[in-house]
């Protein structure tokens, strides 16, 4: 068993520009963080958010409910069908798209790897991957026309802050499929502790589903599959990274809301999953997913003896570690396969 803990300053990184937009849409957060409210057009600060044409804007058919589902996948340069090629999965934040994980910092560690780097839709911008969330009902999350697209009342072209929308740039972009009404907001809202739910299931199932086009399209090594995300899509990989714990090399997470997805150490065990590292980066001045969240399941990964590494960064808000943590998941990722592992 390895385990590290880092911590680290967070300086005036490019990152703090990344609010909370990309994350967590509603009025309360928003003002929070200075956000765009429900309703507005928002992208990045400064005008940044134009995807990068490398970055592929694909549909597949989801059969489930017979739509066309969007995902982006980046392909490095140095990917080729004559070998094995690592693959991340990567999860977006809560009112993101599948681009919004395509970030400049992402892509270059992508590029430099080898990976083939992609991002599902999750079903909808507010899906949560599976995990029985609690956000619903809080803030205008409830399943039904929540603000800004996040319900079935929503209707087509409604914004939510950080998803873009027809004309605009922002994280949800404008490829093919992008936002969706509003990042696909209007397919169904997020999901109820306890309570199963059909668009948290199909949340997961869209993440499943895009990770079996991988490896049918690619020579991927199976020996290095992982899985990542921000916010809510860090959630979701702790969550999908525990449940499928056989196909994953490493499991990361960029201040994952685990509390509002509805799972802890106590309730949703880590146990399956004690031969897959994990590395978690986590602000300490988070006020949206608060440090102590992190901090529980780093102490139930000692107790478990799990490979694991923990950067704690001083100063670090829900939005910055969102850039500043790539390099630390990328690093990890790049130390860890299966074989490694044993």
């Amino acid at each position: 068993m390895t385990s590290k803990t880092f911590v680290r300053t967070a300086g005036l990184l490019a990152g703090l520009a990344l609010t909370l937009s990309l994350s967590f849409p509603s009025t309360h957060f928003a003002a929070q963080q200075g956000a765009a409210a429900p309703g507005q057009q928002a992208g990045p600060p400064g005008g940044r958010g134009a995807i990068d044409p490398r970055v592929q804007q694909r549909t597949y058919k989801f059969t489930d409910t017979n739509e066309d589902l969007p995902y982006a996948l980046f392909v490095s340069s140095k990917v080729s069908k004559d070998k094995k090629n690592p693959l991340i999965v990567s999860l977006h934040g809560l009112g993101g798209s599948q681009n919004t994980m395509m970030t400049r910092n992402a892509l270059q560690f992508a590029e430099e790897g080898g990976y083939i780097y992609v991002g599902p839709m999750g079903y909808n911008s507010s899906g949560w991957f599976g995990t029985p969330s609690t956000m619903a009902g809080a803030g205008g999350f409830g399943a039904r026309g929540g603000p800004g697209g996040a319900g079935r009342g929503a209707g087509p072209g409604a914004a939510v802050p950080g998803a873009a929308g027809p004309g605009t740039a922002g994280p949800g972009g404008p490829g093919p499929g992008a936002g969706r009404g509003a990042g696909g907001g209007a397919r169904g809202g997020s999901t109820v502790l306890g309570t199963p739910n059909a668009t948290s299931q199909m949340s997961e199932k869209d993440v499943m589903n895009v990770l079996d086009i991988m490896r049918k399209e690619f020579n991927v090594d199976e020996n290095r599959i992982y899985i990542m995300g921000h916010s809510m899509g860090g959630a979701g990989a702790m969550y999908l990274g525990v449940k499928y714990a056989s196909i994953w090399a490493g499991i990361g997470a960029m201040a994952p809301a685990t509390a509002p997805a509805g799972i802890n150490p106590n309730n949703y065990p880590l146990d399956p999953a004690k031969g897959v590292p994990f590395v978690i980066v986590q602000g300490d001045q988070d006020t949206l997913v608060p440090v102590a969240g992190a901090r529980l399941w780093i102490d139930k990964m000692k107790e478990l003896n799990i490979t694991h590494q923990y950067v704690e960064v001083p100063g670090g808000d829900h939005g910055s570690v969102l850039t500043t943590g790539m390099a630390d998941i990328f690093g990890f990722f790049a130390k860890h396969s299966k074989t490694a592992n044993r």
